[in-house]
């Protein structure tokens, strides 16, 4: 018999479940940011991302399957051309979960979910480690300039006692 991987059902049954977050991806998309408790927020994170990479696709295919789980063409339309497009640098983590003040009543934690809209920066640990290669890099070219240099003068210095020797040798023949 099946056992259920993701833990107990956030409703009472899997399709009710699956409704409700398809509800509530619809509405992270329409309008930017959605207040739920932490438990739904965390459920619903990977499936709006994986809409969200499906969307920068761009396909009929993806627009497809995407229309399975949103029925809502506008808000579709709206993923496809506006969200899919800031989205368009950034490898994953589109959506953004802050906790809130415990909800009045019964207590249970609160959260927001929403896009994150700003542009993506460079980590700086990559900035730092392109940095330190190209010092490296020109550190290592300094060095074969110095080498070719010292080659150079290797060999104007072992040509010069050669042309004394010759002079010597020219000087020697003729007395």
């Amino acid at each position: 018999m099946p056992q259920p991987k993701q833990g107990p059902r956030l409703a009472s049954s899997p399709a009710h479940e699956r409704l409700m977050l398809a509800n509530m991806a619809t509405s992270l998309y329409r309008n930017g940011s959605v207040v739920t408790t932490l438990p739904k927020a965390k459920r619903l994170r990977p499936l709006a991302e994986r809409l969200i990479t499906f969307a920068k696709k761009g396909d009929l295919a993806a627009r497809r399957r995407v229309m399975r789980v949103i029925r809502d063409k506008s808000v579709v339309h709206k993923l496809f051309t506006e969200i899919a497009q800031q989205m368009e640098n950034r490898e994953g983590g589109y959506t953004r979960i802050i906790k809130l003040a415990p909800r009045r009543g019964d207590n249970a934690p609160q959260a927001v979910i929403e896009l994150v809209t700003e542009p993506v920066q460079p980590k700086k640990a990559a900035d730092q480690a392109q940095k330190v290669a190209d010092n490296a890099a020109d550190a290592a070219k300094a060095d074969d300039k110095k080498a070719d240099e010292k080659a150079s003068e290797a060999k104007a210095d072992d040509a010069k006692p050669a042309e004394a020797d010759k002079k010597d040798d020219k000087a020697a023949s003729e007395k």
